[in-house]
C-alpha cells in the first residue's frame, strides 16, 4: 500500500489534508506524530515554496528508512495582508513570537494582527499555500509543487467557532463568511489549502498532468 507522509505535527492541518485526500484509494496517510524519531526541520527559507520543498526533502530523506516507497507531502502557508506589506507571510505561524519570547498560540497571533491593523481602512488579505511533493509515486521519483490562493479581508474582531489559526478573522470573498464559520467541507471547497490539495489529488490520480 503506498504511503503518504504528511510533514506536519499540526493536527488541524492533518485533519484538513486527510479529508481532502480521502478519495485516493489504497493509500495510507502518516503524520509526523506517527514517526516520532524524525528530526525537526527548521523552516528558514525566504519563500513558502522554499520552506515546503525543504521540509519535504528532509522528511523524505529520513522517513524512507522507516517506510518503503513513500511520498512526502509538505506545505507552507502564509497570510498576506496588503496594509502590512504582505506580512505576516512566511512568519504567520510565529507572528507574535518576538513580542512574547516564545511560540505563540493561534489567539495570540490573531490579537497581534488586529493590533497591527488598528485604524487601517485597507484590510484586504489572502492566504497562500504551497504544497511540495517529494518521493516515490507509481514507481517513479517525483519532486514538484502546487499552489492555492484564497482572497478575502481581515475582520475587526473574530467571528465563528470553527477552523484554526487566523480563520476567525479571515472573511472569505467566495463564502462571504469567515473561514471559522464554515464546515470543514465548505472550507476545503474554497480555501487556499483545499485548492492546493485538489491540485495534488489531480496529480496523484493522473501524474501526467503538469504542475508548477
Amino acid at each position: 500500500m503506498p504511503a503518504i507522509v504528511l510533514a506536519t505535527h499540526n493536527r488541524d492541518k492533518v485533519k484538513e489534508i486527510a479529508c481532502a485526500l480521502n478519495h485516493i484509494e489504497n493509500t495510507r496517510l502518516y503524520s509526523l506524530d506517527d514517526l516520532p524519531d524524525l528530526p525537526e526541520v527548521i523552516e528558514d527559507a525566504p519563500t513558502l515554496e522554499g520552506n515546503a520543498l525543504k521540509k519535504a526533502r528532509e522528511i523524505y530523506r529520513f522517513a524512507q528508512a522507516k517506510l518503503k516507497d513513500i511520498l512526502v507531502l509538505a506545505d507552507d502557508t502564509g497570510l498576506e495582508v496588503d496594509a502590512l506589506n504582505g506580512a505576516p507571510g512566511i512568519y504567520s505561524a510565529r507572528y507574535a513570537a518576538a513580542d512574547l519570547g516564545r511560540k505563540p498560540t493561534y489567539s495570540e497571533n490573531v490579537a497581534k494582527l488586529l493590533r497591527d491593523l488598528s485604524g487601517k481602512a485597507n484590510r484586504a488579505a489572502r492566504f497562500r499555500t504551497v504544497i511540495a511533493l517529494v518521493g516515490i509515486w507509481n514507481g517513479s521519483f517525483l519532486e514538484t509543487t502546487v499552489e492555492g490562493i484564497a482572497e478575502g479581508e481581515i475582520l475587526t474582531e473574530p467571528c465563528g467557532m470553527g477552523g484554526f489559526g487566523y480563520d476567525p478573522v479571515f472573511f472569505s470573498t467566495d463564502a462571504r463568511k469567515s473561514f471559522a464559520e464554515l464546515s470543514l467541507d465548505e472550507k476545503n471547497a474554497i480555501s487556499h489549502r483545499g485548492r492546493a490539495l485538489r491540485a495534488v489529488s489531480d496529480f496523484l490520480i493522473n501524474p501526467s498532468r503538469t504542475t508548477s
